[in-house]
């Protein structure tokens, strides 16, 4: 009873309100509450071509990051499983830039593509085009991709979880494949890739939701420019609510991500029957 009224308290009610609210045309200043009925969600669908391209935006980075970014993960767990000379170093390596914060690590990637300073125009100089200068991060041809690579390649979270998983499979299994003959490729398609079924469900689910959440990066480097190129959902429910002022549009928009989140949950759930027997 008190988790159930705590989820009531935090999060049922809210959920209920930002419903409700995306019914109305709700603005504070000038003070305006009128019911509007679906129009909001009719704009949104039909009419608006901002939200489409945040839409589209979120999709293919929700693609990206429960493909590439997942499978580099398992398989730098699959290639650290097998204890190489130095894998505790690299393993704590890898996992730095996702222990720091998500703000830090914008601020970074601001100094990483800086035309002047940067990192990688510095490099692009060095070996020979000394007039280089080129703005990664506020040019339309390259604003996503170079944004897309300040994480996804960071799997460090689906390289422990897979990498633990991986630990817990018996010692047995292994021995009988290796006196059956087969090859550490086969060990790793045919036993451990099974096995982590509900470990690589898990953390899909977890790069999904982890997208459809995506906001300080993305606010902090480029602010969804330019020419929302990189504008995602939660970034356009901040701007239209907060710059602006209208909280019935955003919250139909939140009303959206939060229907988003639960069907790509239940997708991810039922593709890698996440909780049920190996067959």
């Amino acid at each position: 009873m008190p988790t159930i009224f705590l989820f009531l308290l935090i999060y049922g009610i809210p959920f209920v309100t930002v419903f409700a609210t995306s019914l109305y045309d709700y603005r504070i200043y000038p003070n305006r509450f009128n019911f509007v009925g679906f129009q909001n969600y009719v704009h949104m669908f039909f009419g608006d071509t901002t939200f489409m391209k945040a839409l589209v935006n979120t999709l293919i980075w929700i693609f990206l990051h429960c493909t590439l970014h997942i499978a580099l993960g398992v398989a730098i767990a699959l290639l650290l499983s097998r204890k190489p000379f130095g894998w505790k170093f690299v393993r704590t390596i890898y996992m730095i830039p996702n222990i720091i914060s998500s703000a830090a690590v914008g601020i970074i990637a601001l100094n990483f593509y800086n035309p002047e300073y940067g990192l990688i125009n510095s490099v692009i100089r060095a070996i020979g085009f000394r007039e280089f200068s080129y703005n990664w991060l506020f040019n339309e041809a390259t604003a996503f991709g170079a944004l897309t690579l300040t994480w996804i390649i960071y799997a460090a979270y689906t390289t422990v979880l897979v990498l633990a998983e991986i630990s817990a499979i018996p010692e047995e299994l292994f021995e009988a494949a290796r006196i059956d003959g087969a090859s550490r490729f086969k060990i790793d398609m045919q036993i451990i890739l099974p096995l982590l079924r509900n470990i690589i469900g898990t953390t899909v689910i977890m790069a999904a939701t982890y997208m459809l959440q995506m906001f300080d990066r993305i606010y902090l480097t480029t602010r969804g420019g330019p020419a929302n190129a990189t504008l995602n959902l939660p970034l356009y429910l901040y701007k239209t609510a907060l710059v602006e002022n209208n909280y019935g549009y955003a919250n139909t928009i939140g009303a959206f991500i939060i229907v988003v989140g639960i069907f790509t949950m239940i997708l991810i759930s039922q593709l890698f029957r996440i909780g049920k027997m190996y067959s």
